[in-house]
């Protein structure tokens, strides 16, 4: 008899995303990437820059627009306060990922159940999951490509729609490039071929035509945006080539930076780290080829990456969801046989990987009541469900280890890392205790009462400008500083700048007014981020 997955497997995998995305999406406080993107947006419904994309109201063409379009159309339904309705187009476009990822694994790998796994697998990925509630550009990119790749595979294996399924490759291989360049293109798209090559040498030939002719297309779409503004806007070619350059010469870091990429899969690391080894998984795997393909599109995707200069954690994405497949081999390998291992060490391994979740599930809520204890009084009932949660998961994990069931082992990892999304973010605001807070549109009603404008000192800090509400003026230029020609005006900078500023102009006067301080936790943590901290000043010319 079947279960209830094999029968619904995408009204389980809907769910899951359902609790890993949705739940609490607007309780974390915007980052600077997000508050990048959302101050674009606001500038596009505000001002109309929609083609010619600002960002506090000077030229701002680094990235593409496509992400940029999608949260100000949504901007212009649910307004610019709510970010849960902001932070709901990356939402969308994260499920729209697992969905086509379910899609193409299940072409390659449609027995068994495997392909709901490898997606279960992805979308409780650490740093998926995280990309997916945070609105910027990452996850967009990579979630078009898989769409992309996904029509691409059906050109080449399919005779049917063959005109049509050009079409939408060629159009989400284009979203792709509209949402982050050739990020994707180079880390997914590429890795992509070159292991399907390898692996599927027939119509080696026709195959890759058709790849080129799809790529071509891609690109033609892909392009339109960086020509059209380059064409009608000089300034646009200088920032164009500057974010082409910092692939070479910024955040520099070695060859080997990214190898420790399976760690970001956070709950699965030592499983997909025990499918990386593939002389060990190729003789327990059902498939050899598919496996074989799921590897060298991970290991390609890792080593194309690691030859780029520049490299930041985030950059890693791309990895991680061919990773999740090539994981899924060894979650239905262990489904299929793990009552027939007699291996000690191979059933230590998997004892000590998936006894540690259980682990971890028990002590989470002793040491959550250690550390929060009477702060617990308003975030009880969150603490009960995360105690509820944890123990259940656990429970069932150790009863599955035990009777060496891993079906039931392998969904209380998954429910288990639902119940921390939907009840510690919650619980994490207990931490929110800067008495401090001033947030930056509370300067409205100081601008009102002096009658001045305000001015930022230095450089923009991007979360500032977004409480703000709208572009502010900047003094400095290319480490030259020009004051305005009011007679007094607020100026917003740190407070190190604010006394060279004094020194250098002594003809002004300087009066502290405010500060801004967008952290939610005080000064004395660790957490707190000295970057959104800066003086309001009147500063008033001294005839």
């Amino acid at each position: 008899m079947k279960s209830f997955a094999e029968k619904y497997p995408m009204l389980v995998l809907l769910a899951v995303s359902v609790l890993m995305l949705f739940v609490h999406l607007g309780l974390v406080q915007t980052n600077i990437m997000e508050a990048r993107n959302l101050i674009t947006a606001r500038e596009m419904v505000n001002d109309g820059h929609w083609i010619f994309t600002t960002m506090n109201g000077l030229p701002r063409y680094e990235k593409p627009p496509l992400p940029t379009w999608l949260t100000a159309i949504f901007m212009l339904i649910g307004g610019m306060q709510n970010m849960f309705v902001l932070r709901l187009p990356v939402v969308l476009v994260c499920v729209l990922l697992v969905y086509f990822f379910y899609k193409l694994v299940k072409r390659f790998q449609p027995e068994n159940n495997q392909p709901l796994h490898a997606s279960l697998i992805l979308i409780t990925s650490f740093y998926i999951f995280f990309s997916g509630r945070d609105n910027q550009w990452d996850i967009y990119t990579h979630a078009f490509m898989i769409a992309g790749i996904y029509f691409l595979y059906k050109v080449m294996n399919e005779p049917k729609n063959v005109f049509l399924n050009v079409i939408l490759s060629s159009l989400f291989i284009g979203c792709s490039f509209l949402s982050k360049g050739p990020v994707s293109l180079y880390g997914l798209f590429l890795s992509f071929l070159i292991a399907y090559f390898i692996v599927y040498r027939q119509k080696a030939g026709k195959n890759l035509l058709l790849s080129l002719i799809v790529l071509a297309a891609g690109l033609a779409v892909g392009l339109s945006w960086p020509l059209y503004v380059k064409y009608f806007d000089p300034y646009a070619g200088t920032a164009l080539s500057k974010q082409t350059q910092n692939w070479g010469n910024y955040e520099i870091k070695p060859f080997y930076y990214y190898w420790s990429f399976f760690t970001q899969s956070g709950l699965w690391t030592i499983p997909s780290f025990i499918s990386l080894m593939y002389f060990y998984m190729r003789k327990r795997v059902n498939n050899v080829k598919v496996y074989t393909f799921s590897f060298l599109w991970t290991i390609s995707s890792l080593l194309l990456l690691s030859f780029i200069p520049e490299k930041k954690v985030r950059y890693i994405m791309p990895v991680l969801i061919p990773l999740a497949m090539n994981t899924s081999f060894y979650i239905q390998y262990l489904m299929l046989s793990f009552k027939q291992i007699t291996g000690r060490y191979e059933k230590a391994v998997v004892y000590f990987s998936f006894g540690l979740i259980a682990l971890i599930g028990l002590a989470v809520p002793f040491v959550s009541f250690f550390l929060l204890k009477a702060k617990l009084g308003n975030y009880i009932g969150w603490y009960i469900l995360l105690v509820v949660i944890s123990f259940a998961c656990s429970f069932v994990i150790i009863k599955g280890l035990k009777r060496k069931h891993f079906i039931q082992v392998f969904y209380a990892a998954v429910f288990f890392m639902c119940g921390i999304v939907a009840t510690l973010i919650p619980i994490s605001k207990i931490f929110y205790t800067n008495s401090n807070y001033f947030d930056a549109a509370r300067l409205h009603g100081i601008e009102k009462k002096y009658n001045i404008q305000t001015y930022e000192g230095d450089n923009f800090v991007p979360e500032i400008i977004w409480s703000y509400g709208k572009p502010m003026l900047n003094i400095s230029d290319n480490n030259s500083v020009k004051m305005p020609a009011d007679t007094r005006f607020g100026l917003l900078v740190y407070p190190n700048k604010a006394n060279e500023l004094m020194h250098s102009f002594n003809n002004y006067s300087f009066k502290q007014l405010a500060t801004v301080d967008l952290n939610e936790v005080p000064a004395e943590s660790k957490q707190h981020n000295k970057r959104i901290v800066k003086n309001y000043y009147l500063v008033k010319r001294i005839e």
